[in-house]
């Protein structure tokens, strides 16, 4: 079972997100939160699997909720989903980058909203890739890119070549055919390269892939 908490300061919203998940056998909705410092609070206490989390809300917005979500070594199982009414925001590309796992426009259709709960609950892909891998182009573009760390420099060649197709957005099984590998080295790769990059999560490793300029902007695999 899937354990959601919704995280928005419209009781409405809310109620229709809420209608939607409950009605999936997999999914339930354990708690519901009007502000960024309740989302945390229900975090702690519920330990979900995803958290849905507006972006603009009172006391405590959440792009800061999700920060701090992602700095707690408690939470770490707890994943997050953005929520804005804008696919290309300054403050989804912030929270993107303090651990969110994605982003949801707030009209996307109820089929998409299931199933990124249930992929960002799996953790093996990005939720639309194509969307996020753009609003991270557009941003990553505007800021000077940092010379790479020693924790990128200890990347072996082949952890970089699979964090170059995690930034374009492929699965596990994906990279795995890619690459002619077994799902389960693809896998491990993909975890070796979170561990050292000190990530928590695959979109971060898109992130950091298009600043450290491994990636063009508008780049796809083929």
């Amino acid at each position: 079972m899937i354990r959601v908490v919704l995280a928005d300061d419209q009781t409405l919203v809310r109620a229709g997100f809420r209608s939607i998940l409950s009605d999936e056998d997999d999914i339930e909705v354990v708690a519901e939160a009007p502000d960024g410092a309740a989302a945390i609070a229900a975090a702690h206490e519920h330990r979900p699997d995803v958290v849905l989390m507006d972006i603009r809300m009172p006391k405590l917005d959440g792009l800061e909720a999700t920060r701090k979500i992602a700095d707690d070594a408690g939470l770490n199982g707890v994943k997050v989903i953005i929520l804005t009414t804008f696919d290309l925001d300054d403050y989804v590309y912030g929270a993107l980058r303090a651990g969110a796992s994605g982003f949801l426009v707030k009209d996307t259709e109820p089929a998409e909203l299931i199933h990124a709960v249930r992929v960002v609950a799996r953790g093996d892909a990005l939720i639309s890739p194509s969307i996020t891998r753009r609003l991270i182009a557009e941003f990553a573009d505007r800021v000077k890119r940092p010379e790479p760390g020693p924790e990128l420099n200890a990347l072996t060649d082949r952890e970089r070549e699979v964090m170059t197709l995690v930034a374009a957005g492929l699965s596990n099984n994906e990279i795995a055919e890619r690459l002619v590998l077994s799902p389960a080295t693809a896998k491990t790769h993909v975890s070796r390269i979170m561990t050292k990059l000190s990530v928590r999560d695959r979109a971060q490793i898109v992130v950091l892939a298009y600043e450290a300029g491994m990636i063009i902007p508008g780049w796809l695999a083929s």
